[in-house]
């Protein structure tokens, strides 16, 4: 009935879809119109439109002559028209949804007109990309729109000044990516002046590859960290141990469902054993879980995860002494981040490379916090349908799909499932000759490092062979069902080789500096390109070859070769490359397209969706298959055992495969456990930091006041009179008798906070004499004292102090409140034992320990106010204490901000960096660059404002 109702009505999303393309008609109407305009004409409607928007009118209002500009512009400005699609695209991300378009359907240009129109407010507009490549390039290409329409755009991508990040942050379209839109808000909460602070408000933000920052990387948080005391010999005593434990299966359970490893109870004695004999217990300690060693079982829980769960080459790899992370959605080396709580450090134990110390967490904020803190919030993607419900409960934003420009003509076949790992790879290489012989080019996606190269190894040694001849073995003759049975193995087959080794490229974390290029050939008739994984790319894989890319290199090379490339040479050179590529584009058209070849099913069916996504763009033909065995992980964790048992029983051959719409389904269904464990693990973070997310709000609000205000004498009062009156009630309780009160410790504690010498004991022996009465004689003195201390400083001076010291309490106590927090976290799930829910309890224990932080801080504010010792010399400049910020990666975490060349994935320095080099180090030929020319080290800068200013 629903079924027939959908065919009738059309889904939900097709009325919405259907509403939106209504409204593009009218845009349309409206492109004969602008069509008219001159240039200048054009961009005076900029401001027309800021007029009316001034005047009353609503963006919704002016919505479709924006959009109808916008147009227009692009056809002027790149030679590209908006699609209706794109522009209903853009419809649903200014109304703050998700809007799914398939690879290739110009998603980076759909952004372009609902930032325009938010733009138009001059309150800012944010567009999240993945990485600093495409964040560079996106602002470059799409930034000549905003430009011809007399809008500013910045970009904020690693090395940086805080300058350069305000005026960027000011522009009216900023691009970055997350990491640096989360931890400058980060860094604006730890400066100690207003003019330090770069980000604006939070208005209007359209994430690009939503699925991946607000899913995959929202994971783990972003972390602003300092280091801590040196453990590195610790770390490797706890290796060898437990190394020598974990020989014995027996001794520890390993759950690779859930990514967890525990000890056994076994595992815990010959542990606590070994490390009693070692004298590495504490001291009068009952044992390893005497409250005192609770750090040495963090260290041997660590040290077991990093030798069980995490594998080289595969979960990271080693490179110049250190390890570095992989991510497992895109097979990206991640330099620079680091797994925390010391895992990484186990991980360093464990292949005996230099141990980095550990860090202490300073500030740090969710993904999903962060992106909530918007007004708006919009994205776009491939692949978003299978996380509806997460972004819809998490965020409220609403997937849409958009249909396609042009009908979609992919072929996606049916699994193929083999019973061994090796059976598989050989019809790979099979598939993968035929391919390659054929003209057809195809583009096989692998998970890891480690099989990327496995393949690549087989594919350069690989025999392509045809049949010649084949005769029945004499064994098998007048036996017809038993050579069916027996397959190849009946028959004597003559072979002729035509090839040794297929030419491939790989595109691994490897090679992550030439990925655009690889990428880009990845569509020449018979080119064969392995992947770790097609996520984010951010290049399209074209038939026939990418223009863009070819133009790109070719300019870089005649730079290379000191070459001034002329209007003239370059549109020669373009017709050449376009007859070159729409040749090679029939060429591969009459093979069938691009062949997307799945190694194996990824965990999450967005990232097998991405890969499949790279075919069929723009109505080009395509196919699509996954080559599956019973010993890849998914199928070896959810149903191996089973499904071998099945295939032996059906008396499936060696080398045969079974293909069914039912297996595609069960796999289907593995995948969505895995995906609904890893939805609670992100649903149950938030959680979390939720109750610690009103907590941060409250603080940084009150840093913020602290930086603003110019006098904070009267909170300053307000804290030393509730020192006092706390102090008076805890040691001369208000119902108890004088007998009760604690004399001695009011006198030394009024001493300790307010540098007071009272006479406490005589006003105390006094007759009649009431607690009321002492704290009021307290208080009096401590005035005093504050408005002597006042008057021998100066006020202007005393005001400086109190709004120091304040900033740099609230900074520490802070500090200390996350490091309680993380510990409390640690432990907080063993109430669960005693049949109380972990997470209330987690709310009250996180209360009480911001209550505690409060009253710290008004104490600590006061002490230093009332004791501190002055001298009168030039007050040294206050400056920002050394961090490290950190984006722990979804199933490893790494902190990605390290290294320069992480955030530069075509491997170089940054611009200022590159003017800062010895002449000495120019390629040769350089110096005869033009100073007016593009800069040949590609920063995109004239050569004179770049390696030219050294001339």
């Amino acid at each position: 009935m629903l079924g027939f109702a959908k065919k009738m009505f059309g889904s939900s999303n097709d009325r919405q879809v259907k509403d939106f393309m209504s409204r593009v008609q009218k845009i349309n109407a409206l492109e004969a119109k602008f069509e008219a305009f001159s240039d200048d004409e054009l961009r005076m409607m900029t401001q027309t439109f800021r007029d009316r928007l001034e005047g009353g009118e609503t963006l919704d209002k002016v919505l479709n002559e924006a959009f109808a500009v916008v147009r227009e512009a692009a056809k002027r400005t790149l030679g590209q028209r908006h699609y209706d699609v794109q522009l209903a695209g853009g419809m649903i991300l200014h109304k703050g949804g998700i809007s799914e378009m398939r690879t290739g359907e110009g998603k980076t240009l759909v952004a372009t007109a609902p930032v325009y129109l938010n733009a138009l407010e001059g309150k800012g507009v944010h567009v999240i990309t993945v990485n600093d490549y495409l964040a560079r390039r996106d602002a470059d290409q799409m930034g000549r729109i905003y430009r011809f329409l007399g809008l500013e755009v910045g970009v904020i991508v690693n090395g940086l000044s805080s300058g350069q990040r305000q005026a960027a942050y000011a522009a009216d379209v900023t691009y970055g990516t997350n990491n640096e839109f989360g931890f400058d808000y980060l860094r604006d909460n730890l400066v100690y002046d207003r003019a330090e602070m770069v980000q604006r408000p939070h208005n209007f933000a359209i994430v690009d590859e939503v699925d991946s920052i607000l899913i995959d990387e929202a994971r783990t948080p972003l972390i602003i960290s300092g280091p801590t005391e040196d453990r590195s010999d610790f770390y490797r005593i706890v290796d060898v141990l437990v190394k020598e434990l974990i020989k014995d299966p027996a001794t520890f359970d390993l759950d690779e469902k859930q990514k967890q490893t525990l000890l056994t109870e076994e595992g815990s004695e010959r542990i606590e054993q070994m490390l009693e004999e070692g004298g590495h217990l504490a001291e009068d300690t009952t044992g390893l879980y005497d409250a005192a060693n609770v750090t040495l079982v963090h260290h041997v829980n660590q040290a077991l995860r990093a030798n069980t769960l995490y594998q080289r080459d595969k979960d990271y790899i080693i490179k110049g002494g250190e390890i570095v992370l992989i991510d497992e959605f895109n097979g990206r080396m991640m330099t620079g981040r680091r797994l925390s709580e010391g895992l990484h450090q186990a991980i360093e134990a464990k292949e005996s490379v230099q141990i980095q110390p550990e860090n202490q967490t300073l500030a740090s904020v969710t993904i999903q916090n962060y992106f909530r803190l918007y007004e708006k919030l919009s994205g776009m993607t491939g692949t978003a349908a299978t996380e509806a419900q997460e972004f819809g409960d998490i965020y409220k934003m609403d997937v849409m799909e958009v249909p396609t420009n042009r009908p979609i003509k992919r072929i996606d076949h049916d699994d193929e499932v083999y019973r061994t790992e090796a059976e598989k790879l050989q019809a790979i290489c099979a598939q993968v000759a035929d391919c390659h012989f054929r003209g057809q080019p195809i583009l096989v996606g692998t998970v890891s490092i480690e099989k990327s190269d496995d393949l690549s190894k087989m594919l350069a040694v690989y025999e392509h062979r045809t049949e010649v001849s084949r005769t029945l073995k004499p064994e098998f003759e007048g036996k017809p069902k038993d050579a069916e049975k027996a397959g190849d193995a009946a028959w004597n087959i003559e072979w002729k080789v035509q090839a040794r080794g297929i030419p491939h490229n790989v595109l691994n974390a490897r090679q992550h500096e030439q990925e655009a290029y690889i990428v880009a050939d990845a569509g020449l008739p018979g080119a064969v390109t392995v992947a770790t994984n097609m996520a984010g790319r951010g290049t399209d894989i074209q038939l026939g070859g990418n223009l863009e890319m070819r133009m790109q290199r070719w300019t870089q090379e005649q730079r290379n070769m000191a070459v001034e490339v002329t209007p003239e040479m370059r549109d020669a050179k373009e017709a050449d490359f376009k007859a070159e590529i729409a040749a090679a584009r029939d060429v591969a058209l009459a093979a069938g397209g691009l062949f997307v070849l799945g190694t194996e099913r990824h965990e999450s069916r967005r990232i097998d969706n991405q890969l499949r996504g790279r075919t069929g763009r723009q109505g080009d033909p395509g196919v699509s298959k996954f080559f599956l065995s019973c010993q890849d992980d998914l199928l070896r964790i959810f149903a191996g055992d089973r499904l071998d048992a099945i295939m032996r029983n059906f008396g499936v051959a060696e080398g045969e495969a079974i293909s069914h719409p039912w297996l595609n389904r069960a796999v289907e269904t593995a995948q969505k456990r895995v995906e609904a464990r890893n939805y609670d693990i992100r649903k149950n973070l938030l959680k979390y930091d939720d109750v610690v997310n009103e907590q941060r709000k409250a603080i940084f609000e009150q840093r913020q006041e602290f930086m603003d205000s110019t006098d904070l004498s009267e909170l300053v009062t307000e804290f030393r009179r509730d020192v006092v009156t706390d102090m008076v009630e805890r040691y001369m309780p208000p119902k108890a008798y004088a007998e009760q009160w604690d004399i001695d410790g009011l006198k030394e504690r009024t001493q300790t906070l307010l540098g007071l010498d009272l006479p406490v004991h005589e006003w105390a022996a006094e007759e009649g004499v009431s607690n009321e009465e002492v704290e009021e004689r307290i208080q009096a003195a401590a005035d005093a004292r504050a408005a002597e201390r006042l008057e021998l400083i100066g006020a202007d001076q005393t005001r400086g102090l109190e709004r120091q010291f304040l900033m740099q309490q609230i900074d520490m106590s802070w500090r200390e409140h996350l490091v309680h927090l993380d510990h409390l976290r640690g432990v907080i799930g063993l109430r669960g034992y005693g049949q109380r829910d972990p997470l209330q309890e987690y709310k009250t224990e996180a209360f009480a320990l911001f209550e505690n932080l409060l009253h710290e801080l008004r104490q600590n504010v006061t002490r230093w106010l009332m004791t501190v010792e002055f001298r009168f010399q030039p007050p040294p400049e206050l400056e920002m204490p050394e961090f490290q910020e950190i984006h722990l990666n979804p199933g490893t975490g790494e902190n990605e901000m390290l290294n320069t060349a992480a955030q530069n994935p075509e491997g170089q320095v940054t611009g200022d960096d590159r003017s800062r080099l010895p002449v000495e180090l120019l390629p040769v030929g350089w110096e005869r660059t033009s100073r007016n020319s593009d800069c040949p080290c590609g920063s995109g800068r004239k050569f004179k404002h770049c390696h030219g200013a050294l001339i």
